[in-house]
């Protein structure tokens, strides 16, 4: 119902399915353009689908790049904030030709998980995998002013929400084997909270207009 009345693509569910069908066998990764494919059906067509249900002010192809990023940049946060838990699962959800360029491999990360220890190597691959998510959330942001007005503080706080647990794994001194980064109570709450009042201020200003 929700996707005919939103005119939502069966083909965003196909590939989101696909993705997911992935992950019965998919343990590695070894290219970006190969965890690129995985990415656009488990977290870029989740913002594409998001997109018709937000609303557009604009032809909604034009804001669907930055609606994509923003759900790849979500899932990017998870890949570094969630590299152990991932290892417990037996996956690897970081490109193998990148990590290799810093001497990391599954061994160097599976010691470091099993010692709760942030290799030197791996803290450098890490920290090039953070420079490249925040630059997908750069971009992202730019598509929030495409959205309805009304839509748009719900996913600037999800926006500001998520890209502060980079803050965090960075405060960290990317110690992700021994702490899971998260954003306190008290800090959601403020953030939900200010973007719920201005979510309800645009749309008090739509029903006046």
């Amino acid at each position: 119902d929700t996707a005919h009345r939103y005119d939502i693509g069966w083909d965003l569910f196909d590939d989101f399915l696909q993705s997911m069908r992935m992950d019965l066998t998919v343990t590695d990764y070894a290219d970006r353009p190969a965890l690129e494919r995985y990415m656009y059906g488990s977290a870029e067509v989740i913002g594409l689908q998001m997109l018709p249900i937000l609303g557009t002010v604009g032809p909604r192809e034009e804001a669907a790049p930055y609606a994509a990023a923003l759900g790849k940049a979500f899932q990017l946060t998870n890949f570094l904030r969630d590299v152990a838990e991932d290892l417990q699962r037996g996956r690897v959800y970081l490109p193998a030709d990148e990590l290799a360029t810093h001497q990391v491999d599954r061994e160097v990360l599976m010691w470091c998980h099993r010692n709760g220890r942030t290799d030197a190597r791996v803290r450098r691959a890490l920290v090039e995998q953070h420079a490249e998510t925040r630059r997908i959330y750069t971009f992202a942001r730019r598509g929030i002013a495409m959205l309805r007005p009304r839509s748009r503080p719900c996913v600037a706080a999800a926006l500001t929400l998520y890209s502060e647990i980079l803050d965090r794994i960075e405060r960290s001194d990317f110690a992700v084997f021994s702490r899971r980064a998260t954003v306190g109570n008290g800090r959601r709450a403020q953030v939900a909270v200010g973007g719920l009042a201005r979510a309800w201020a645009a749309q008090l200003r739509a029903a006046g207009a």
